[in-house]
């Protein structure tokens, strides 16, 4: 992974997005602070394929004592409302 000055990346940047399209990520800084990455996009032709990894997000749901996320749902959820739900005034 590359690390490369904002104002690097000004004149850089052809050489640095035929690096990424490589597969390389390249970290931005500012002032040596991290801004943002450049990295490859996503799909057939990248190394590395993207997605959302739903077996992380359950461990981290355990992790957090959340074993289920949607514990109850009514059977009636999705039945159409009455027709005047919304002119009954407020309790």
């Amino acid at each position: 992974m590359k690390t490369v000055s904002i104002r690097d990346v000004q004149n850089r940047f052809d050489e640095l997005a035929h690096d990424v399209e490589q597969g390389e990520t390249v970290t931005v800084t500012r002032d040596g602070k991290p801004v943002f990455d450049l990295v490859p996009r996503g799909g057939a032709s990248s190394k590395k394929e993207g997605g959302l990894d739903l077996e992380a997000g359950q461990a981290y749901l355990r992790s957090r004592g959340i074993t289920d996320p949607v514990p109850y749902i009514s059977d009636d959820f999705d039945d159409p409302l009455p027709e005047d739900f919304l002119l009954r005034p407020l309790p």
